[in-house]
């Protein structure tokens, strides 16, 4: 009875710690989109896009690298309120880059129809991803090995439509961005309600990347798809 007991506590302070984690990702998750907004606004007044319109193929470089140095970073101090700190300053980081793309989009007369249709649908995505990782309750990890090797691939198709630009390699990756970072979206937080994410500032920062690929990349579609130049 005695061990029964003990068995029943640790169960339930394991599922509250989850709960916890889960808790505290997605206040931090909510906190993240304010440096995003105000990135992404003072990228559009201060016409960020036009930094990078010469060498595309030298922005996504320094792009990954400014990114990656994020990731060393929060990773080295996830357990720390500089963790945070880092978290925030990388969404704004990744306001400005959003701007280019939004300043692109407002450009069509239907642009702000675009821009809510596409943080709708997000949003939408993320509902339906949270609900089934929530209701799945069984270990994805066997995901992360393709959707990575996906992602890898997916990077070396856009770096080389830099060059060959074209429209349908474009819309296809967007596409494929999309389906791979909704798997991902789902991944990720399945990975908290099972365990196997325990740290909130980590979570935070793969479901915020998850969040913002979709976006971005439903707003590409929506763009080339029924963006109105008149």
């Amino acid at each position: 009875m005695e061990q029964r007991m003990i068995n029943v506590s640790t169960t339930s302070d394991v599922g509250a710690a989850r709960n916890r984690v889960l808790r505290n990702t997605y206040a931090l998750l909510g906190l993240s989109m304010v440096p995003t907004l105000l990135g992404a606004w003072l990228g559009i007044q201060m016409h960020f896009s036009a930094l990078f319109a010469g060498s595309p193929a030298m922005s996504f470089v320094i792009f990954l690298a400014v990114a990656f140095g994020f990731f060393f970073a929060i990773e080295r101090f996830k357990n720390s309120p500089i963790g945070v700190a880092l978290l925030l300053a990388f969404t704004f980081f990744m306001g400005l880059m959003l701007s280019r793309i939004l300043q692109f989009t407002l450009g069509f007369s239907n642009g702000g129809q675009l821009i809510a249709l596409a943080a709708g649908g997000t949003g939408v995505i993320f509902l339906g991803m949270a609900t089934l990782a929530t209701t799945i309750k069984r270990d994805l990890s066997g995901m992360g090995k393709f959707l990575f090797i996906g992602v890898l691939l997916l990077l070396a198709a856009s770096f080389a439509n830099i060059f060959l630009q074209v429209p349908a390699m474009f819309l296809t990756i967007s596409v494929l961005v999309c389906a791979v970072f909704t798997a991902y979206l789902m991944y990720d937080i399945n990975r908290v309600v099972t365990g196997g994410e325990t740290n909130y500032i980590t979570a935070t920062l793969a479901i915020y990347l998850d969040l913002y690929n979709i976006f971005q990349s439903l707003l590409s579609i929506l763009g080339f798809l029924g963006g109105n130049r008149d």
